[in-house]
This record gives structure tokens, sequence and C-alpha cells, in this order.
């Protein structure tokens, strides 16, 4: 007996999930038991759905879909595919690839369902897939810049994040020299939750742990290309941590 699975759709576009929902009509063992609108509905649902396979718009009204991951990872314990279906270019989706099970773009091709679909059974048929809870949380992360634009980073590009008090905004600082600014309300929380070695050392810095040389008088010593760096002071606040932490590398 063929074995029916379940499928919930998270997206704040009415016509988005409508024409989902009927292009997955052509597959009887495919069931939408659910759909939601913003992140926050979303994340109950799933949790009362338990869903096989999730269908996640990258941009939600209240947070970004790779947020979404990131607040379920640690609760997740059933077996779960998310496919990324977004309007953003092809850049960006090749990008989304590495980060999920698969990727659709808006308007949703049949033909591309098709081959999702397919390997979504192939994958379940198999060796029984693997836990998603890990998978599609991997870097690169999502980061969104004040104009909207969506960029994916890995931790090494990363030497640290600066609060920028005057433009009230934090900044991405580069590997390459290059500066990214970030959406207004991004949290210093959110950021440390991107990868464990994103540390905060002051009120305005969060620094890659990775390119800690040493701490010298409450200052971080970076590894280059970020040795010229002296902004990187230590504030008594997060000083134990971020000697803790150090020791542990």
């Amino acid at each position: 007996m063929e074995r029916n699975y379940k499928v919930l759709i998270i997206d704040d576009e009415e016509g988005a999930i409508e024409n989902l929902i009927l292009c997955l009509k052509r597959y009887p063992f495919l069931t939408v038991e659910g759909t939601a609108k913003n992140g926050k509905s979303g994340i109950k649902l799933l949790d009362k759905v338990h869903p096989d396979l999730l269908f996640l718009d990258v941009e939600l009204p209240d947070m970004e879909g790779m947020d979404l991951l990131l607040q379920i990872k640690d609760t997740l314990s059933w077996n779960m595919k998310v496919v990324f279906y977004t309007a953003y270019n092809k850049y960006v989706i090749d990008a989304l690839r590495s980060s999920a099970f698969d990727f659709l773009q808006k308007p949703v091709d049949k033909d591309e369902l098709h081959t999702v679909v397919s390997r979504f059974i192939e994958n379940e048929s198999g060796s029984g897939g693997e836990r998603i809870a890990q998978a599609e949380v991997e870097k690169p992360f999502l980061i969104v810049t004040p104009t909207g634009d969506l960029r994916f980073l890995r931790a090494s590009e990363i030497g640290y994040f600066r609060y920028l008090s005057n433009r009230k905004i934090w900044e991405v600082v580069l590997a390459n020299g290059h500066f990214l600014p970030l959406k207004r309300n991004t949290k210093a929380e959110q950021l440390c939750s991107f990868d464990p070695m994103f540390v905060q050392i002051h009120q305005s810095y969060i620094i890659n742990m990775h390119y800690l040389l040493m701490v010298q008088d409450n200052h971080c010593v970076m590894y280059p290309p970020f040795d010229h760096i002296d902004e990187l002071t230590v504030s008594k606040k997060y000083k134990k941590e971020i000697m803790e932490r150090f020791c542990q590398l």
C-alpha cells in the first residue's frame, strides 16, 4: 500500500498557495494538511501537523524562512524535507540549494515541481532520508540588507559584526574588505545564533572566534585579514564568556 505524505505550505501570498495546492493535486500520495501565512503561525502548525514535506517561502511578513528553520531545529523530532520557493532570481535560488532539500521558483512550474516530488519520493523510499533538523540549517545563512536585498554568507567570510550607533544598524565586516549593512531591528542574539563561533564581546561587537588570535589588554587581536583591526574592545560584561570560549578552542 502506497504511503500518504503530509504537506504543509508556509507562504504569505494567497495566490501562490492556491497555485501550489492545485499543482500538488496531481499527486494522490501528497496531502496538504494545512497552510500558514506567517512564520509564527507556521511554527505552531508545524508542531501540530508534523509534515513530511514543507514548502517554505523565503521571506515571510514576520521573519525569513531561514530564521524559521533556525527556531525549530532544536525541537524538530520527525523526518521532514524542506523545499524553499521564492520569486527571487536564479542566483538566490542557487544559494538556497545548499540550505534545503530542494527549491522552486515562483510561479511554480509543473515540470520543476514534478522533479522535486520525484526526488522526495526517491529519497523517502531509499534509506529513509536524513533528518532535516540539521541539514537545512547548515551554512550559508541568509541575511537581509536595509534595502530588502537577500544575501547568503558563510561563517568563514565574516570577521566580525559591529553596531553603527549613528545609523542604528548592525554591519558585517567581511574577509574581502567589504562592509555589508544589515536591516534595521536585527538583534545581536540573532547574529550569534547563525554560528556557534559568533560571540559577542561588547555591546557593539560580535566576533568570529575562528579569527581570534589572542585577547591582549582587553582587545581582540585577530588573524589576517583582520590583523590590522584595533576597534575590537572586550567589555567587562562579556570578558568571562569570551575567555572561556577562547580556552575551549
